[in-house]
């Protein structure tokens, strides 16, 4: 191992980060040529393609080296912090991090049981229809081929063409394909790696990214590579003297935990880097689905660079059909048109115009054991419920389901895409090509909009009635079983402005016609004397008549 860096030559790396990285340079970023230009203002004559309204429900394999401890989330960030969890792990798995940092994780990253058209075909059952998978995360190794960042799994981990090989089971099965683009963030989120731990026997000791250079690789794993580019450089470094864990964590809550879109300041270069590697993987793979983990678009001008270009790629594609879908976070009334917002970890609380997404996942994006132990992932049942109310305002559901890091599903995640297989193969007509009809629903539980809401909403009930439309067909997905078998549902009341047509027929999807009546309480529906079988409690009815679906 190479001496550390002095302090000066080490702060001031990232303003000759370019130079050091040596890929960045091999070729210029692809200009925007076409109808659209990387603007708001040009990207706000945007519009979701059929494909992505009809689809409803996407599937999600959020899987990279992170999942390979198998503890949860944002492990390459947390184990350099001394006093977490993963630290304590990583120490006893692994090394201490000033020797065996998370370039380590990468090369026992090996994937060794992967089956990418088995669990696509898994997915494809459960109901997707599209599938996504995550090119690349705030780690920044880039899990396909790629032509800019020589940290990619081709060259290390399991060597394989891990987008690559998803995108061809995807295609082979029908399902449209989308990657998810994490790596924006890499540049914040991994300066804990710079860091030291405030105590004990190596304190005041740099972690790995500070210490190793390319020269340090010669005969390893990694020989060829300079770990710089996988840890981005140093832009804002936990400084000397921080003697307690505590300090040190609340240093970094303070400062690189920070969710910043905005270019390291430091490194002028970083932005264009990540445009030529986004660049690469959509021309490479010619994804119909673009996730950015972003709120608005990443880096500023470089992620409108990269969406302007996408769309017009996707013409080029397409014979002039505009067929991609970009997705971001948070974004500001006036920029609503240019992408589809998706909702991180949360709910709608209303009737959207544009189409939308909420993405969640079983449990923790990154692979976690003691979940599958405790038991501990979202139900079938919840998923669905969840799938028919964000369907009623408009949107889609992406749902991840954590992959092990050698390349499994586990037998619970089994359980539950197969009862989700079961309800979509008898209920999908409700869902599938679906429209909002003028309400979303009724019903006492009270849904909050926003991010990360999903813990705050309770269960849903009996009571609560989500409506799609498809023609002049109307359906009522009604969440839960009732005791008495009654459902009355107050929308469609006699004289109600919403349904002033008339009721036809109303029939059960899987079984057959109900029993009904109309008065100004509401339609009441007397469901079959016994339970439809299944784990999953939510039912499809099928309304007709004149005027209703309108």
């Amino acid at each position: 191992m190479s001496l550390p860096l002095s302090r000066r030559e080490f702060l001031g790396y990232g303003a000759a980060a370019a130079a050091a990285l040596g890929c960045a340079r091999r070729t210029s970023i692809a200009p925007a040529r076409g109808p659209f230009e990387p603007t708001w203002e040009s990207l706000a004559g945007y519009t979701a393609p059929d494909w992505f309204r009809d689809a409803k429900l996407g599937l999600w394999a959020h899987w990279g080296p992170q999942c390979q401890p198998e503890l949860g989330d944002w492990y390459g960030r947390h184990m350099y912090i001394q006093g977490h969890y993963q630290y304590d792990h990583h120490l006893k798995a692994y090394g201490h991090p000033t020797r065996s940092g998370f370039m380590e994780v990468i090369g026992r990253w090996k994937a060794e049981r992967w089956d990418p058209d088995a669990i696509v075909a898994l997915y494809q059952r459960a109901g997707a229809r599209y599938f996504v998978a995550m090119a690349n995360h705030h780690d920044n190794l880039d899990l396909y081929d790629s032509a800019h960042h020589a940290w990619n799994s081709v060259r290390v981990g399991p060597k394989r063409d891990v987008v690559g090989g998803w995108a061809r089971a995807a295609r082979a099965r029908g399902l449209r394909f989308g990657v998810s683009n994490h790596s924006a963030h890499a540049w914040h989120w991994y300066q804990t790696a710079y860091g030291y731990d405030p105590e004990g026997p190596l304190a005041g000791v740099r972690y790995d990214a500070a210490r190793l250079t390319r020269a340090d690789g010669a005969g390893a794993w990694w020989e060829g590579l300079d770990p710089r580019e996988l840890y981005t450089g140093p832009h804002m470094v936990m400084p000397d003297g921080i003697t307690t864990a505590a300090a040190a964590r609340a240093w970094h809550d303070a400062n690189d935990a920070q969710w910043l879109e905005t270019p390291p300041p430091n490194d002028p270069e970083y932005a264009r880097r990540w445009l030529l590697r986004c660049q690469d993987l959509l021309a490479k793979y010619r994804p119909d689905f673009l996730y950015f983990d972003d709120y608005e678009l990443p880096l500023g001008r470089a992620g409108l660079d990269a969406t302007a270009w996408y769309y017009n790629e996707s013409m080029r594609w397409h014979g002039g059909a505009l067929e991609a879908v970009v997705t971001a976070k948070r974004l500001a009334p006036a920029h609503a048109t240019a992408v589809v917002e998706t909702v991180e970890r949360g709910f709608g609380d209303a009737l959207r115009p544009l189409p939308w997404q909420t993405d969640t996942c079983l449990g923790n994006w990154h692979y976690d054991r003691s979940l599958f132990e405790r038991h501990g992932y979202k139900s079938a049942q919840s998923v669905i419920a969840r799938l028919c109310d964000t369907v009623s305002k408009n949107g889609n559901l992406l749902l991840s389901v954590p992959v092990r890091g050698d390349g499994t599903v586990d037998e619970d995640e089994l359980r539950i895409l197969d009862d989700m297989a079961a309800w979509m193969a008898t209920n999908g007509a409700a869902i599938y090509g679906t429209r909002p009809w003028t309400a979303y629903g009724e019903g006492p539980t009270q849904v909050g909009g926003g991010m990360f809401n999903e813990s705050q909403t309770s269960a849903f009930t009996a009571q609560d009635v989500r409506f799609t439309t498809r023609g002049d067909t109307l359906y009522a997905l009604v969440l839960g079983w009732p005791g008495d078998r009654r459902v009355t549902i107050r929308s469609l009341a006699s004289g109600s402005p919403l349904a002033p047509g008339e009721v036809g027929r109303v029939r059960l999807l899987g079984g057959g016609p109900l029993e009904h009546a109309r008065d100004a309480a509401g339609l009441t529906v007397t469901l079959p004397a016994t339970r439809p079988a299944g784990a999953v409690a939510v039912y499809a009815l099928e309304i007709s008549g004149r005027g209703i679906a309108r």
